[in-house]
């Protein structure tokens, strides 16, 4: 399946002052699977190393100090030459940072070889960090990428020239036909290719579930106990949370009593892994939106809808049916769809419970709030408020109506909330 990571990883290589690039992202969204795609497409040869309890490879990169001897030595672990040019070496699965300081030495000084590392870890970022490496972060499919996966490279362009000119996409329905698969499949890549085979339902929940207790192997990653108990009580909290008319995140519904200390390692760890995205709430806007942010008052999205979806053991005829599970679904598929444009999550809310589900602010500095239809609850007012309090003159309301402009208020159906990352 076509990444959009690899338009990245194209880049990266024409670059005339590259140096070693650092992946990373969440674990299942595709990592490994797109780099050695990528490398066998671009390269003559791939030199693949599991970093993942590699003694001989932690031995290497502490001992050696010079580039040459550490290729030397790297060539004799792969049992094959490593070119400059026309090799990538791949390390994937790094967490150690003797590994990085290795690597890092190909970034002091210019020279031909091509090396990528890959992580989950991005609590070690802190410690990865430097001027000699490059970054990228990925994240889990969007809805983009689902088309393109599905060969409906066309329906892609007619979304995107919509999206720029205001106006109805001839294929709406079609559109929304091919969403409401991907709000149930998620972006998780062997769920969407599994969909694609023409895989049961069942199986798809199953390999969900996989995934998910993935995600809870690597809460054990946390020092203290109590916190890994409380991740996952966090975790497994987040359903139920979206489901409250009041989706702020509440401790008392996880047990009686519980305090904001009391979870705020295990909050921190969710968050900063990716598992979870916090939306905080804001009162006032005035850029940085960063330094409006209540740090004690957010919701808490999944990082991906399809896991959502599995979580709140639903159906295609049950989510179909109910407007309100839908709408949470499109809320968490939003958050998603924010988080990979490059955006951060805020959301209003007034003392008069006024409320704007999300306000983002663009690379130069534009305030947009973004309004959900919902069309058991009209939230028109509260749009038009914020709007007027804070002197905003752009907003965008989507809808699972087809594009349109009224007002200085922008429509666009739900499936093109991808489009988002066009505005500057």
């Amino acid at each position: 399946m076509e990444r959009k990571i690899t338009a990245d990883l194209l880049k990266w290589k024409k670059e005339v002052n590259r140096k070693p690039l650092l992946l990373y992202g969440n674990k299942q969204i595709g990592k490994t699977y797109s780099v050695i795609d990528f490398g066998e497409k671009e390269y003559k040869t791939v030199a693949y190393i599991n970093s993942d309890n590699n003694i001989p490879l932690l031995t290497i990169m502490k001992k050696e100090r010079t580039i040459d001897k550490i290729i030397a030595k790297l060539s004799l672990l792969v049992g094959e030459p490593i070119l400059k040019t026309d090799t990538l070496v791949i390390i994937d699965n790094v967490r150690d940072e003797e590994i990085v300081k290795g690597v890092k030495k190909f970034g002091k000084e210019p020279n031909d070889y091509h090396i990528i590392m890959i992580t989950s870890h991005k609590e070690k970022l802190p410690v990865f960090k430097g001027e000699e490496l490059q970054y990228k972060y990925m994240f889990a499919m969007d809805f983009e990428e689902y088309l393109r996966a599905v060969n409906n490279l066309e329906l892609i362009e007619f979304i995107k020239t919509s999206y720029r000119n205001n106006k109805p996409m001839p294929f709406h329905q079609l559109a929304l036909d091919y969403y409401e698969e991907y709000l149930m499949t998620g972006g998780m890549p062997e769920v969407v290719e599994a969909h694609l085979n023409g895989e049961s339902d069942l199986k798809l929940k199953m390999i969900q579930e996989k995934i998910l207790d993935c995600y809870k192997k690597e809460l054990l990653e946390i020092e203290n106990t109590i916190d890994i108990v409380r991740a996952n009580e966090v975790l497994n909290i987040v359903p139920y949370q979206l489901l409250k008319p009041n989706r702020k995140f509440q401790y008392g519904l996880m047990r009686t009593g519980g305090r904001s200390k009391d979870y705020e390692k295990a909050l921190e760890y969710l968050s900063l892994t990716g598992i979870v995205y916090k939306c905080h709430k804001v009162t006032e806007v005035t850029p940085p939106l960063s330094k409006c942010k209540d740090v004690e008052s957010f919701k808490l999205y999944l990082n991906d809808t399809g896991i959502l979806y599995m979580m709140m053991h639903l159906s295609k005829i049950k989510l179909l049916s109910d407007d309100n599970l839908k709408y949470i679904l499109y809320e968490n598929s939003i958050a998603n769809a924010i988080m990979s444009s490059g955006y951060n999550l805020y959301y209003y809310q007034s003392e008069g419970k006024a409320e704007v589900p999300f306000v983002i602010q663009t690379r130069s500095g534009k305030i947009i709030p973004v309004e959900i239809v919902n069309k058991n609850v009209s939230k028109a007012k509260s749009l038009s408020l914020f709007m007027s309090r804070f002197n905003i003159n752009e907003a965008i309301r989507i809808t699972e109506d087809n594009f349109g402009l009224k007002k200085n208020v922008k429509y666009i159906p739900i499936y093109a909330s991808f489009c988002l990352k066009d505005n500057n």
